[in-house]
């Protein structure tokens, strides 16, 4: 049908500005160090980003597509929410703020669930807001903590007898943020292709497979073409980062993503990032932190949400209403 094309189009067209939106997320910090250029990373990204999206989505394909809302979305609903939070990912990427695709997803799911009368699960909903309220908190702190303590590390280092080992280890470190960047490339894959092809599984255009393997080509094919601005947004625009600072703002961000997981919630890869960044970053003193930048981070926090429900809610209530505004 001609439908399920425009929606799978929709899917494929969300998750390349997907993957161009979390290329400073997964290896923003192996790129603010110079331990990988910008070119590379985004070839090592690709490929990992397409095995985590097809071989480790299978059940948050199902979550996102089906567990939700209270009774089964049209195809028409979800190419709305699709072509909704597509077309604001692609806006908050164009002008370089980080936002998150799962809450521009979301939100935009909720206005339309709101406006066509589906239901929504309130109590999944609820849970979801309060640990993205939270856990850039969470990542904040230990991003502080964590700066401080390998700070503290590293003078002892310098001051024993194992000076001479120091700075091996420390480029050792660099090593290690490269794979965790990658690691991250993966999970990217695995947790947030559902965004773009869950509707796929709603719809019942795609099993979870096939539509983790579809989502995975726009991924690869978004990092690849359009990742690179905000690669250099994350790495070095909003704090200016040194090796502690870097191994501690990425180790943060893959603990608070795990922790999510391990509840079976999901949270934002970029908001766990710029939560440990500017944690990191307070650990050095106040002047550290892009205070301008960081702000308008915040707002695109605040905005997007609000812009996908209200749309959402506004452009559904409207099809909804339309064939009767317009009858005899």
């Amino acid at each position: 049908m001609a439908s399920d094309f425009v929606l799978v189009a929709l899917a494929l067209g969300f998750a390349a500005s997907i993957g161009a939106h979390y290329t400073g997320a997964c290896m923003g910090m192996p790129h603010a160090l110079r331990v990988v250029s910008s070119r590379r990373a985004l070839l090592l990204m690709a490929p990992l980003a397409f095995l985590g999206a097809a071989l480790g989505s299978g059940a948050v394909e199902r979550r996102v597509g089906q567990g939700l809302v209270l009774h089964q979305l049209t195809v028409s609903d979800e190419i709305l929410i699709l072509a909704l939070a597509f077309a604001l990912t692609t806006f908050y990427n164009r002008v370089r703020v980080p936002t998150s695709t799962i809450q521009l997803l979301f939100f935009s799911l909720v206005g339309v669930a709101l406006g066509s009368g589906a239901g929504i699960r309130w109590g999944t909903i609820l849970s979801l807001i309060v640990l993205w309220v939270v856990a850039p908190i969470a990542a904040l702190v230990l991003g502080f903590s964590l700066t401080r303590g390998l700070d503290r590390l590293r003078y002892l280092l310098r001051t024993s007898r194992l000076a001479s080992r120091a700075e091996p280890v420390w480029r050792v470190g660099g090593l290690t943020l490269l794979v965790i960047g990658l690691a991250a490339s993966f999970a990217m894959g695995a947790n947030d292709v559902s965004n773009a092809t869950g509707a796929l599984v709603g719809a019942r255009v795609a099993s979870p497979g096939v539509a983790g393997v579809i989502g995975g080509f726009g991924l690869a094919a978004g990092v690849i073409i359009w990742g690179r601005p905000l690669l250099a947004r994350v790495a070095f625009d909003i704090v200016r980062v040194d090796r502690s600072m870097a191994v501690a703002a990425q180790l943060v961000q893959a603990a608070v993503v795990l922790a999510a997981v391990s509840l079976g919630y999901f949270t934002s890869l970029n908001q766990a990032l710029v939560g440990a960044m500017a944690g990191a970053g307070l650990a050095r003193g106040r002047e550290t932190v892009q205070g301008q930048v960081l702000r308008g981070i915040l707002r695109g926090w605040l905005l997007g949400p609000t812009s996908g429900l209200a749309l959402g809610f506004g452009l559904s209530s409207f099809l909804l209403l339309g064939p009767h505004l317009v009858a005899p």
